[in-house]
């Protein structure tokens, strides 16, 4: 016990423990129907196509959050690939876990927020499991905000 100024004794704080990610994978409860995705944060459409659609279809795809990691599709690194031609966005998905309990939820707002842009007639999303995804594919900044958040990954 330590004692503070004025004599009222209180405890000290554990250290706090940072838990693998994949522990938090498992452990982590089945998203509510209506769980945003961070559709909250998505930015404005944009007016026009860009002159580069494929990179403009991944920087969209930032802004699609983890229904329960609160960093994006992106920076876990569920996103294999994007495509653009004649109109069609094409993204290269995978998931965390093949029983993912989310993967509904995230194909739904990878579609609904790709489809925003006026520009873009058919969003297509193509289930990759090749390579399996593990934790290596976080990127540096996915793993800066996780670790904000006490997880390990």
């Amino acid at each position: 016990m330590a004692e503070l100024s004025g004599g009222i004794a209180t405890a000290s704080a554990p250290p706090r423990r940072r838990r693998p990610l994949k522990t938090l994978l498992a452990m982590r409860p089945m998203a509510l129907p209506d769980a945003s995705g961070g559709r909250d944060r998505w930015s404005a459409p944009l007016a026009e196509a860009p002159a580069d659609v494929a990179a403009a279809v991944r920087a969209v795809l930032g802004e699609v959050l983890d229904p329960e990691l609160p960093i994006s599709v992106v920076e876990l690194g569920l996103v294999y690939g994007v495509g653009f031609e004649d109109g069609t966005a094409r993204v290269d998905l995978t998931f965390t876990a093949t029983a993912c309990p989310c993967m509904d939820f995230i194909k739904q707002d990878v579609s609904d927020r790709i489809a925003m842009e006026p520009w873009v007639d058919r969003v297509e999303i193509n289930e990759v499991w090749d390579p399996p995804w593990t934790t290596a594919r976080i990127s540096e900044e996915g793993r800066r905000k996780l670790a904000r958040l006490g997880v390990g990954a």
